[in-house]
């Protein structure tokens, strides 16, 4: 998820004159216990996609040890990338907080992560390494557990019979499929490391959308070093028509974005200070990685 900025700083002096240190105080014993909450209702969560109810036989829980184990490793590695890069540009953050979810209700055992970011980002380079870094450290991670979970997975002759769920491509997807398994397009039942490697790169689609404070949104405003309405509101227009045509949680989303566009993004403490060129080609190069993993139409119900 991304990280979610607090108190900023009053002073908007240069980064070097008005630098705290970068990892402030915190309860260790509170992070270890949400993790470790996230860690049974994940492993629940993949239990129950294998369908198993693991309350019949706890032994049964680990069959969800693959899901969870893989899922759990790329929310840490996304979140512990922007907690990094805090570190480099002496920022204020906390570790990551995880947010388990009764998988009854969520499906995947968990609403996320997110660190906190207790002061204002000093200049837009450092915004967007910050913004940047969490997404493409949880989408490495994301595309390894994909790229083995399809090796491991089963090529199916032909749609299931009754009432299924089937989880769409991205342009990603769809080339990692046919890479590892060699066919265009086909039924597959994904290996649970393959599971979580597709909700992982969907997260990340997610987290880069271009708006408000999520990781998208840290990187448009650094790219463009202002309040930009134009992109959020053509993304919102698009997701709102993709949730009439075909997922309607995207409705939900432009809803979201909508919420988000209306509290904009806060000023760095020296908006002035350039990109530089080596960072604008890398926010384009994020801006790629948004259209490969965005999934148009991720979840379907089949009769």
């Amino acid at each position: 998820m991304d990280e979610r900025p607090t108190t900023p700083w009053t002073s908007a002096a240069a980064p070097h004159a008005t630098a705290r240190p970068a990892v402030a105080e915190t309860r260790p014993a509170i992070h270890v216990l949400l993790l470790a909450v996230t860690v049974l209702t994940t492993t629940v969560a993949g239990a129950r996609w294998e369908g198993i109810d693991p309350t019949t036989d706890l032994r049964l829980l680990a069959r969800g040890v693959p899901f969870a184990a893989t899922l759990i490793g790329i929310l840490l590695v996304h979140e512990m990338g922007h907690y990094l890069m805090c570190l480099r540009h002496r920022v204020s953050a906390s570790l990551p907080y995880f947010l388990p979810a009764p998988p009854q209700i969520f499906p995947l055992g968990t609403f996320g992560a997110f660190i906190r970011i207790r002061s204002r980002f000093p200049d837009r380079r450092a915004l967007f390494d910050i913004g940047a870094a969490g997404p493409w450290a949880g989408f490495v991670v994301a595309l390894a557990a994909t790229v083995y979970g399809l090796a491991h997975s089963t090529v199916l002759p032909a749609a299931p019979a009754g009432p299924a769920i089937e989880f769409g491509d991205s342009l990603l997807t769809s080339f990692l499929t046919w890479a590892v398994l060699g066919v265009d397009s086909a039924t597959v039942q994904l290996h649970p490391v393959g599971f979580a490697g597709w909700f992982g790169l969907f997260v990340t689609s997610l987290n880069l959308l271009p708006a408000g404070q999520l990781d998208g949104g840290h990187v448009l405003y650094a790219a463009t070093g202002r309040r930009t309405l134009f992109v959020p509101a053509l993304l919102i227009g698009g997701l709102a028509w993709l949730g009439v045509t075909g997922w309607p949680g995207w409705l939900l989303w432009a809803a979201i974005l909508g919420l988000l566009l209306t509290l904009g993004h806060p000023p760095t403490g020296n908006d002035h200070a350039p990109l530089g060129s080596r960072r604008q080609l890398a926010s384009l190069a994020t801006l790629a990685l948004l259209v490969l993993t965005f999934v148009p139409d991720p979840i379907r119900i089949i009769e």
